[in-house]
């Protein structure tokens, strides 16, 4: 078990644990995240794009020698499907340029795949909702709800193309 990813800012908010399953043949790391949120003010947002940079980086590496399942709550909605109310939020943390920019390229360049999304492509569908307002109770009635851009994100990596026709469930790109 890991805590931490090696940055005193982060890890005393207990942000990171990672629990690694190694076998012979196979390599596998369990990643529990909770990313920052920046809608508080600019000194979180800056901190959240303090963390992003020190996580692409961590993440590519550790990507390059194990296969990875990344779990938690990213606080960044990818694409305008992720969110209802996408036009009222795109100066928001959460759902900035820079932020869509960063998921983009984790999910392009490390090969994480957006479980949530591959298996469901539907519109109107989330996987957060605000406690504010009973923002669930609305939009789950059918009803319309301004919800800031936050979304528990499920990620997995692609398989390489060595990878065997036997692999696990988890780690398949569906």
């Amino acid at each position: 078990m890991i805590a931490g990813i090696g940055n005193a800012e982060f890890d005393a908010e207990g942000r990171y644990v990672e629990a690694r399953f190694d076998t012979s043949k196979r390599k596998l790391s369990i990643i529990s995240c909770y990313f920052p949120s920046g809608s508080s003010g600019e000194e979180r947002q800056l901190a959240k794009f303090r963390f992003l940079a020190l996580m692409a980086p961590h993440l590519k590496a550790l990507a390059a020698e194990r296969e990875l399942i990344l779990v938690g709550d990213i606080n960044i909605a990818h694409k305008e499907i992720d969110l209802k109310n996408w036009r009222g939020n795109q100066k928001n943390s959460g759902f900035l340029p820079e932020e869509r920019a960063w998921m983009t390229r984790l999910l392009d360049e490390i090969g994480l795949v957006d479980v949530f999304r591959t298996l469901n492509a539907k519109p109107e569908q989330y996987t957060w909702w605000s406690n504010r307002g009973q923002a669930w109770a609305r939009t789950s009635a059918g009803g319309s709800t301004t919800t800031s851009p936050r979304r528990a994100s499920r990620s997995t990596r692609r398989p390489s193309t060595s990878t065997s026709r036997h692999a696990s469930p988890t780690t398949r790109r569906w």
